[in-house]
């Protein structure tokens, strides 16, 4: 009996890159505008809306046999939604770099009639052991992770951003806990928080708001003795593929503040 490959959507940018990582390119039939990697790869596959606001009756014309989406990215009415016409839907959550090991074996696990799957992920995981064993963490130092601008926004202290930033000691600010789903995970800042000025890190990414020089000065304003850093938010904040790589930028950026 001949093999019938998936037909995979992916809803979650960070896992659509690690898909043809994994060398299952050719099994997607849908992703969202957001899931931009592989560039030259990704180009030909369908779009379905964003994120928030996936198109359902289109996504449902490609017949999908698997979607892939994400707790924090996608709204659970849309997963409701999916789960009437969709087979498979495999929910995906990292909150923490090491989780990155737990969603290459996720993957495998669903995929692994594919040819190469189970060796490229082998591969990605050894990888990352490598750099979670490198990367230990430095003094404590508080630090401001800002997303958005207008309202300034941050991370909650269980946020994949967060853990990650914890690797190598940066605590970020405010010590909040923002519980498994909602807006609380991403607080909005007003500026007047009480010891929002004794914090001296901040960082600036450039996604999913992107910040640029111009927005310096206004980041300065929330806490003026902080030091302000411009950092690559998809090193920072995508998980999949990039996981070893985004340690390897963490150490260096830790180093040179």
């Amino acid at each position: 009996m001949s093999r019938v490959d998936p037909r995979i959507a992916c809803l979650v940018p960070s896992v659509t890159e690690l898909l043809f990582a994994l060398g299952l390119g050719p099994c997607v039939v849908a992703r969202t505008g957001f899931c931009i990697h592989p560039g030259a790869d990704v180009r030909g596959v369908p779009k379905v809306g964003g994120t928030k606001d996936v198109r359902i009756e289109r996504l449902r014309r490609l017949a999908p046999t698997h979607v892939v989406v994400n707790v924090d990215e996608n709204r659970l009415e849309t997963v409701e939604a999916l789960r009437e016409f969709v087979p498979q839907v495999i929910v995906t959550h990292p909150c923490a770099p090491e989780d990155n090991l737990a969603l290459y074996a996720q993957i495998v696990e669903a995929f692994d009639s594919i040819p190469g799957v189970r060796e490229r992920a082998e591969h990605l995981a050894d990888e990352l052991r490598r750099e979670l064993e490198a990367t230990q963490p430095g003094p404590p130092t508080d630090v401001l992770y800002l997303i958005w601008k207008d309202p300034w926004m941050t991370v909650a202290r269980d946020t994949y951003i967060s853990r990650l930033l914890a690797r190598v000691g940066w605590r970020t600010w405010p010590a909040l806990e923002g519980g498994p789903r909602g807006a609380a995970r991403y607080p909005v800042l007003h500026g007047d928080e009480p010891g929002i000025e004794e914090v001296r890190e901040i960082l600036l990414p450039d996604e999913p708001y992107r910040f640029g020089p111009a927005h310096v000065a206004a980041a300065q304003r929330l806490a003026p003795r902080a030091r302000v850093h411009r950092v690559d938010g998809e090193l920072l904040s995508w998980y999949g593929p990039r996981a070893a790589a985004g340690l390897r930028y963490l150490r260096v950026l830790a180093n040179a503040c």
